[in-house]
């Protein structure tokens, strides 16, 4: 069924589909849990009546007409939680989205709020909601900063390789994107709703978290930029720190960026506290600075080709040299007919005139000559920039064509001459460069206020993308044909007198280019300051991630003051590294991480085919979005793997504390679907055939008892599960209601309820199965014949002993057990009985001593070894020793068993004492005798007991229906039980003179049945029986008394359902006096091996 609430508008005027009034909300989730204002209930035929959520019941008595419609008389009496399709249709046609910062998305919304503020209908379309933001977000802070740096070290050709790795990139996680957006609504939340509903709440948390630092670290970039803008080019003479000699330079430009860097994230933070809606009010005008500037680039570059801007650069052979504070590129100037050294060879040369300055070699040896900055489109430079010219730290920009000659030159003159500030490759320029492409989701976070965002987003997006793709292309290929190569590896222009290199080739003005980005980086930090604590806002409202709860809170208004808070903290550490070089890279991991997973999730929906994915964009393939998701992994390792794997780890840290506080939320999610998938591939595998006997592990069925109030009667049994698998492999636990299904069924989810809770308690790893059924042993048989799915079903069935079973007269207890041994041996399954199961040790104890005795009787596959073997996995267990003890009788050689089995366990890789315990024959004894005598007594008399009891039942059963025929059977069949297990109903019987009689012949032989209980003679194979059982016994308690566990053979049930209740007092005999032990039973397969 498909996910969604809908939550209407009150529409002042009646609905045209039907008069009903009253309806609140509509919602087709299936919680599991009602409101408190709904009580559910139940009539005798299972229709689980509950209150509607979708009638006010205070108005319902009094519409009973209007609301069982004279047409759907059939459905009438559903029509309170199956409302009419008019009544879902009229509130489908009001829904309104709610925006980001109110409600979740699947929250309702009560009438009383809504006739209290009636929501602005959206009516932004595809150019002002998705086109221009899309535009304003991608656009930034790398295309006027660094663009042209990129282009001049990687060269034409290895940059458009970079934009268009990157765009490819966007341009596919957008029509993934597209995919998600348009299957359904979309709430704000951008990516990260639509990765948690796809992809569920623990890869939902993770991305969306890193999508928040991605932000985060994104306000810091366009910070610093704005900063590098300001402090270099538009007021150099701010800067607080100055450089003592040459090598302060860079520490004193990252404490100035630090400083003024604070100081402007408090004043950004301080705008978005005191009001968003400036924010928005500013972003056309944002917006505007940006596209002006890049037509002034355009501009430049056309007037380039006839008219070149002149800008020359001073050159010392092929070196470049920094122009600060010199005007003439000459080594001497002529003044009043005197020749004198310039200002440029001052700085060469020690010496106050022309004869006696001592100069520099290289000085002396190289020419001072003078290129053009900006030769124009139509100069052929884009031959010299096609390829690249990549630079370690501190190396000089050089010159390829100009002639020079090598010669020393003092290390204080480096200063003179513009040199690389980082050490560059290809990889670098990646990470640098994709923040540049970046803010493609700017659409889909305002999908609650597009008039048709299912057509919008899509449309909107992919235009921005291909725009901004163009704009990218271009302006690599433009920078290359007019810009001199030096220039372009000038990154911050001290070649051109300080001036921003993309502002030298603008047109009317540089300071168009300046002024321009410094507005547009502000907006864009500004914006990134404000929707990175909404998003922070979302995931801790969504209540995933405990921590982060107290950033769901915020003002009266909605506005996330601690997110905005813990955001401005993270975006000062991005500040305090100082450098764009630096961060951007972090921020290109974290948004690649999230398109990874947005295209991850559209493939996913893809090939799992779930029949809600029905996107109404239709030019989308699974092969597109894992080629993009393959695109995305590549950047990111190819951009910094050490970032790569430090983001990847931060999610997998978030993934993993999710899934381990155990987020419940069902948000129909495509890894559910995905488990399915894999789940039904692998039982299909399973289903091949058994598994082989290396992979035999005991697949559990745990059968539980409940007491009267569904409470679990001994939660041992869970705990000695749970040290027994450890986590692996299957386990069900089972328990069985008497009853009928459609009067017990709320009955049956509380006992689910509360077993689960007892498993969570006991840390089992399973399944819960309870079945309701009229008899507890037919229950119990249906539990060991269907649970468990193809091969993925119990090998192993463990029950608790029945406990006072001697002191019931009732024979249910005990029959019962005996009826649930025969059933697994007849479906072939291992049988464990812990009895004592309350002295076995809790999850939090620890046996530091003592031994696990296994008493090796008969051989039953192996199960005696294995078992305390996969014990000693787990803690409480893990410093036991193990002890095996077999029988040898008096032909056995018992030294050479010794050895043999030693051999055995050897081969079998187990550690274990072994002892081989002689049993002579020997007479039966007095006591031996005597016991078997009392429990055939003691038989007998239950029996007659329950004949006279039986027989009032028949009787009382036969004048209640005279049609009846009398079914005549064993004296302890089903059919009995079935009368002894239903109380008969009051009635009136009519005596005779022969009944009578009868009933004084039964009470004047009651002292004749005595006489024969005194004279009776026990059966000689229950005496051998007892024999064996109670010398077992005396060997097992002399050996094994202090053993912190005893496990032994439990011998089969008798062939003759008449000797069951003799069965009972054997098991009793032979486990006498034992703490803890447990019967183990083979299911009739080998469960161990000696072979590798």
């Amino acid at each position: 069924m498909p996910h969604f609430t809908v939550v209407p508008v009150k529409d002042q005027a009646e609905s045209s589909y039907d008069s009903l009034e009253g309806i609140n909300w509509v919602d087709y989730r299936d919680t599991g849990q009602d409101s408190p204002d709904h009580q559910d209930g139940a009539d005798g035929h299972g229709n689980h009546k509950e209150d509607s959520p979708f009638l006010n019941s205070a108005d319902s008595a009094g519409r009973k007409n209007d609301f069982y419609d004279r047409n759907l008389a059939l459905f009438e009496e559903e029509l309170d939680i199956r409302p009419k399709v008019s009544s879902l249709l009229s509130r489908l046609v009001n829904y309104t989205s709610i925006t980001q910062g109110a409600k979740e998305h699947e929250e309702e919304e009560s009438a009383e709020a809504s006739r209290r503020k009636t929501p602005k209908s959206p009516n932004m379309g595809t150019l002002m909601g998705v086109y221009l933001p899309c535009l304003q977000n991608i656009f930034g802070v790398i295309l006027f900063l660094r663009l042209t740096w990129i282009v001049g070290m990687a060269g034409i050709i290895q940059s458009l390789l970079i934009v268009l790795m990157c765009c490819s990139c966007t341009m596919l996680t957008a029509i993934s994107m597209s995919a998600i957006a348009t299957n359904g609504v979309v709430p704000a939340g951008g990516a990260y709703f639509m990765i948690s509903r796809s992809l569920g709440p623990e890869f939902g948390g993770a991305v969306g978290l890193c999508f928040y630092l991605g932000t985060t670290f994104a306000s810091a970039m366009y910070i610093l930029g704005a900063i590098e803008i300001f402090l270099k080019y538009l007021v150099p003479q701010a800067a607080i720190f100055h450089s003592a000699d040459h090598l302060g330079g860079d520490s004193a430009l990252l404490n100035n960026m630090r400083v003024y860097g604070s100081l402007c994230l408090s004043l950004m933070a301080v705008v978005v506290f005191v009001g968003v809606k400036y924010v928005n009010k500013l972003a056309s005008l944002f917006l505007a600075c940006v596209i002006i500037s890049i037509v002034s680039i355009y501009a430049g570059a056309i007037k380039s080709m006839t008219h070149p801007p002149e800008f020359p650069i001073c050159m010392l052979g092929n070196r470049t040299l920094v122009k600060d504070d010199f005007e003439e590129c000459a080594k001497t100037v002529v003044i009043g007919n005197i020749t004198m050294l310039s200002q440029l060879s001052k700085r060469f040369c020690v010496g106050g005139n022309l004869s006696t300055a001592q100069c520099d070699d290289y000085f002396i040896q190289n020419n001072v000559t003078e290129i053009q900055a900006i030769p124009g489109l139509g100069s052929g430079i884009i031959r010299e920039n096609m390829w690249s010219n990549y630079l370690q730290k501190g190396e000089i920009l050089e010159k390829a064509g100009l002639h020079s000659v090598d010669a020393h030159s003092p290390t204080e003159n480096f200063i003179n001459y513009v040199s690389a500030d980082i050490a560059t490759s290809f990889t670098l320029l990646v990470g640098i460069f994709f923040p540049s492409a970046t803010g493609i989701m700017a659409g889909s976070n305002r999908s609650g206020d597009l008039r048709d965002a299912q057509k919008s987003i899509p449309v909107g997006t992919i235009l921005a993308i291909t725009t901004t793709s163009l704009v990218y292309i271009s302006s690599v290929v433009l920078f290359g044909s007019c810009i001199e190569g030096v220039v372009l590896r000038d990154k911050f222009g001290n070649a051109v007198e300080q001036n921003l290199v993309v502002g030298i080739l603008s047109w009317p003005s540089r300071w168009v280019i300046v002024i321009g980005s410094f507005f547009s980086t502000v907006g864009a930090g500004l914006q990134s300051l404000t929707g990175a604590p909404r998003l922070l806002q979302a995931i801790a409202k969504d209540n995933i991630i405990p921590f982060l709860r107290v950033f769901g809170h915020g003002k009266a208004n909605g506005e996330p003051t601690w997110a905005l808070l813990l955001t401005g903290l993270i975006a000062e550490l991005g500040i305090l590294i100082a450098s764009l070089d630096m961060v951007a890279p972090i921020l290109s991991m974290f948004f690649l991480m999230c398109y990874l997973f947005v295209n991850l999730a559209c493939a996913v929906q893809t090939l799992l085919r779930t029949p809600n994915w029905r996107p109404r964009f239709k030019y989308y393939h699974w092969a597109l979005s894992f080629l993009g998701m393959s695109m995305c992994l590549a950047l990111m390792f190819i951009s910094s793997w050490y970032y790569a794997i430090v983001a990847m780890g931060i999610a997998g840290m978030i993934y993993k504390y999710i899934e381990y506080q155990g987020a419940e939320k069902e948000w129909g999610d495509g890894i559910r679907g995905l488990s399915l998938s894999a789940a039904r591939y692998a039982l299909l595998r399973l289903e091949a055939g058994p598994p082989h006997t290396k992979n035999w592990r005991p697949q559990l069925l745990v059968l539980l008892k409940l007491d009267e109030d569904l409470h679990v009667k001994y939660p041992r049994m869970l705990t000695f599960a749970s040290q027994l698998k450890a986590g692996k492999g299957l386990t069900i636990v089972g328990s069985v209601i008497q009853g009928n299904f459609l009067d017990s069924y709320g009955e049956m989810q509380a006992a689910e309820q509360a077993i689960k809770n007892m498993m969570e308690i006991e840390r089992v790893k399973g399944f819960c199965q309870v079945v309701v059924a009229t008899k507890v042993r037919e229950g119990i048989a249906h539990l060991i014949q269907s649970c468990g799915l193809g091969g993925m079903k119990h090998n192993t069935v463990v029950m608790g002993w029945p406990y006072g079973w001697r002191q019931s007269e009732d024979p249910r207890a005990w029959k019962t057990f005996i009826n649930t041994v025969r059933c697994t041996t007849a479906a072939h399954l291992a049988l464990m009985v812990p009895k004592n199961v309350s002295f076995y040790p809790s999850n939090h104890e620890r046996f530091t001593d003592g031994n696990i005795d296994v008493w090796w009787i008969v051989h039953d596959g192996g199960m005696l070894m294995l078992l305390p073997f996969l014990l000693k996995q787990h803690k409480v267990w893990r410093k036991c020793k193990m002890r095996i003890f077999t029988v040898a009788q008096m032909d056995d050689n018992s030294i050479q068993m010794k050895k043999d089995l030693a051999t055995f366990l050897y081969q079998l890789r187990i550690e274990a004492e072994v002892e081989v315990v002689e049993m002579h024959n020997s007479d039966i004894s007095a006591y031996t005798y005597e016991r078997t005598l009392m429990m055939e007594q003691r038989s007998q008399m239950l029996r007659q007991m329950r004949l006279s009891s039986a027989e009032r039942q028949r009787e009382a059963q036969l004048v209640k229906d005279r049609h009846s025929l009398v079914r005549m059977g064993s004296l302890y069949s089903d059919e009995e039980e079935d009368v002894m297990e239903v109380p008969p109903e009051k009635v009136q019987m009519t005596w005779t003179r022969e009944k009578c009689e009868a009933e004084r012949r039964n009470r004047n032989n009651a002292p004749e049945n005595f006489r024969e209980l005194m004279s009776l003679k026990p059966d000689q194979s229950n005496v051998r029986r007892m024999h064996t059982a109670v010398k077992l016994n005396e060997v097992i308690v002399n050996r094994s008394h202090d053993a912190r566990l005893v496990l032994l053979n439990m011998p089969g049930p008798p062939r003759n359902t008449d000797g069951d209740e003799n069965y009972m007092e054997f098991l009793e005999v032979l486990t006498e006096g034992l703490e803890r032990v447990m019967l183990v039973r083979g299911g009739g397969r080998e469960v161990i091996t000696i072979y590798s």
